[in-house]
């Protein structure tokens, strides 16, 4: 029997040309991997997570600089290529943060002066422990939140000294890179000049600068890796880990290649420019943020497509659960089939 909603649904006219095309191309369009990454990534509140991460990661930042030169201040002071090969790292990630001649928020001089340990640098240890800490915890959170998990429930003081040995080998792989960027560079003017390839050729130029981004490529996507899994504690098969990572990775590096193009127009506002640094420092790390968190939604979206647990251990409870209640529904069904003579009677 036709009911008056079916007949309402059959009368409903289907469209046709122009609206069924446009109709065809949003359904093929959302469809896309992209479009739901960002789907996906505005559903779990990504841009408002991104700018509270910023926030406090202009803070970390400033406080980390200060520390890290106050305890390798002496040595990198005595090392003027590791020197310069360090700052034009910073320069690179994190566009006005260093003066390097064209304006910033930090004199380089200023550094190489601040001493082994003075009291400025315990200060500024003292605050790099709140704020370092402090980001890379509500990072943890807003990962797991673009994934659909809780917050991580572990003790508190271990987390807390997870995080910091994290933090440090973090910094520890900024200094590496920066080392092996030194390396390289002096490896390959070896080489050229073994060749007998001018160092000033276009050859020479493309080499080196290739073999730089490869390294900030390498050095972005092992961290963004270490923060997925280690840092947010979330078991990610490796596959999907290094797919994403290295589309973050890959991200970063464009941000860094447009970086003062990005930042250009803070600087030049008027109404901005006294303190255009610092606006420019958001806007840069907000920017950095929304990478991590969209590439954290593009391993999140490729796993729940792939139908592969987000949460193993939830996954296997539950799992567990439903085992349970089919072998209680199974005892009941069992305990309630008639036996011996009721049975006969059943069937007489």
């Amino acid at each position: 029997m036709v009911t008056p909603a079916d007949a309402a649904t059959d009368d409903k006219p289907t469209p046709t040309g122009i609206p069924a095309r446009i109709a065809a191309i949003v359904a093929w369009v959302t469809a896309l991997k992209p479009v739901r990454v960002f789907m996906h990534y505005a559903a779990a509140r990504g841009p408002i997570l991104s700018s509270g991460l910023a926030f406090q990661a202009i803070f970390a930042t400033f406080a980390a600089i200060w520390v890290a030169f106050s305890v390798a201040g002496l040595f990198l002071s005595s090392n003027p290529d590791l020197q310069d090969s360090l700052f034009s790292l910073i320069s690179t990630s994190v566009p006005g943060l260093i003066d390097t001649g064209s304006g910033g928020a930090i004199d380089p001089a200023d550094l190489l002066e601040t001493g082994v340990l003075g009291w400025t640098g315990a200060l500024a240890l003292v605050g790099l422990l709140g704020t370092a800490l402090g980001w890379l915890a509500s990072g943890r959170d807003a990962v797991r939140s673009v994934f659909g998990l809780p917050a991580l429930a572990a003790n508190f003081v271990l987390l807390k000294l997870k995080d910091l040995g994290l933090a440090l080998g973090f910094g520890v792989a900024l200094i590496v890179s920066a080392a092996l960027s030194v390396f390289s560079t002096a490896a390959l003017d070896v080489v050229f000049r073994f060749l007998g390839v001018s160092e000033d050729s276009l050859l020479a130029t493309i080499v080196g600068r290739t073999i730089g981004l490869a390294l900030v490529l390498a050095l972005d996507t092992f961290v963004l890796a270490s923060f997925f899994r280690i840092v947010s504690g979330i078991q990610i098969p490796f596959r999907r880990l290094l797919g994403g990572a290295l589309i973050g990775g890959a991200a970063l590096g464009v941000l860094k290649a447009l970086g003062s193009t990005l930042l250009g127009g803070a600087s030049s506002n008027p109404l901005l420019a006294s303190f255009a640094v610092i606006i420019g420092l958001l806007i840069w790390f907000n920017l950095i943020c929304q990478v991590i968190l969209i590439s954290a939604a593009w391993i999140a979206v490729g796993m729940t497509d792939a139908g592969e647990p987000i949460d193993p251990k939830a996954e296997a409870e539950r799992r567990a659960a439903d085992e349970a209640a089919r072998a209680a529904a199974a005892a009941i069904a069992e305990a309630n089939r008639p036996r011996g003579l009721a049975r006969l009677f059943r069937r007489r």
